[in-house]
């Protein structure tokens, strides 16, 4: 997730930038080159200027109002799913979303903050208190966040529930920061959901917390979802810890599937330096060891090439750019 309006190449000053950001936070946790590899399921992504890690929607809010307010490039950072890091990092400041928080109120609703992880920490909460519904994505790395930026989603394996599920059936509020540097709390319709797309793409507004309604199940059969969910994912994806990924890179072809159209034509295993296209998974692209942002971004212009040429499909990539490649 993050904001995307993104000045490449510009003259950016850090260390005055850096004067101008300690106005408003706390100098000492406010770090300097800080390399962003470590926080992206790729594992691969050059240093930020600037680093904060934001640990409660204050912070969160404080932070991205700062560098909004001192005209300094932004960018907001989840668990650092779904994007792809340049070589080059980025030039201004990388806010982490680090809000925690998880409250229940009322009988069915969960309240929880920005940077709680959707998988195990709020799954494994909701389930534990016989609340069904965010169960069914379990496996798949996001923070709440982030999962409103993308409208997270999955294809339940089980024959009773053979589709493609939303984040968005279970979102009840959401608080934000709106680009216009409000907070305000806004409903599910506010988002504009769609497949891989929310409102969150086309404004720079920031979710600071979310609450969810669900459903009352028994706790064993929910875990028994969450094991068949967990089951299915492992068949089909990379062990994060083996593979390093950014899940799908490319989106969705209706009807066909972006994975068995890069697999049709014969690119699935195949390598660019230390990047490599999943053999169990043509449209993941996965860190072999030392990978490079361009690595990454060399397999993805074979596949569309490729496919483009042999079949007549484009292929739009689902992850994100950040940065400087």
């Amino acid at each position: 997730m993050g904001q995307t309006d993104y000045l490449f190449g510009m003259n950016f000053a850090a260390t005055p930038a850096r004067d101008a950001l300690a106005r408003h936070l706390d100098p000492a946790r406010l770090e300097s080159a800080v390399p962003l590899a470590p926080f992206t399921t790729f594992r691969i992504g050059g240093p930020a200027d600037l680093f904060f890690r934001a640990r409660t929607a204050d912070e969160l809010a404080t932070a991205v109002q700062a560098a909004r307010d001192e005209g300094i490039p932004w960018f907001l950072l989840g668990c650092g799913a779904n994007i792809l890091v340049g070589d080059r990092g980025f030039r201004g400041l990388v806010v982490r979303s680090e809000v925690g928080g998880i409250a229940f109120t009322g009988e069915d609703r969960v309240r929880a903050g920005a940077g709680v992880r959707t998988y195990p920490e709020l799954i494994d909460a909701t389930v534990a208190r016989g609340l069904g519904g965010l169960h069914h994505f379990a496996g798949i790395p996001s923070t709440v966040g982030g999962a409103l930026w993308q409208n997270l989603h999955f294809l339940a394996p089980a024959p009773a529930r053979e589709r493609t599920m939303f984040i968005e059936e279970f979102l009840d509020s959401a608080e934000l920061l709106t680009e216009e540097g409000k907070r305000r709390e806004v409903g599910v319709d506010y988002f504009g959901f769609g497949y891989d797309e929310s409102v969150l793409h086309h404004r720079s507004d920031v979710v600071l917390s979310a609450t969810f309604r669900l459903e009352h199940a028994p706790v064993q059969e929910l875990r028994r979802v969450v094991r068949e969910n967990l089951a299915w994912r492992g068949d089909r994806h990379p062990d994060l810890r083996l593979y390093p990924s950014a899940g799908s890179v490319f989106r969705k072809v209706e009807g066909l599937g972006a994975g068995r159209l890069i697999d049709q034509v014969g690119l699935k295993g195949a390598t660019q330096g230390g990047a490599g296209i999943f053999h169990k998974h043509a449209n993941i692209v996965v860190n072999l060891g030392g990978a490079t942002a361009s690595d990454v971004r060399a397999l993805m212009t074979l596949a569309q090439e490729t496919v483009a040429r042999e079949t007549g499909h484009e292929l739009v990539p689902e992850i994100t750019l950040v940065g400087e490649f």
